[in-house]
């Protein structure tokens, strides 16, 4: 799982801040969406839920060190 982590971080040097906002709008998307399946069906990884609410928070991490550093 921290290989996981860290090609997600180092994937994100490539992004400029408009690719992170809306890579950040298309993930809360799919996590409501994913959200809305679960409460209707049980999914059947639960947990990918909780992996996109991370990579989102990571996302907005990095997003935010660049508008400080601006």
């Amino acid at each position: 799982m921290a290989n996981n982590k860290y090609d997600f971080n180092k994937g994100l040097k490539d992004l400029n801040e408009n690719d992170i906002t809306a890579r950040i709008r298309e993930d809360q998307l799919r996590l409501k969406k994913l959200e809305f399946a679960h409460a209707i069906s049980p999914l059947e990884n639960p947990i990918s839920i909780r992996n996109l609410r991370k990579d989102i928070a990571r996302l907005k991490t990095e997003l935010n060190k660049r508008q400080i550093s601006i």
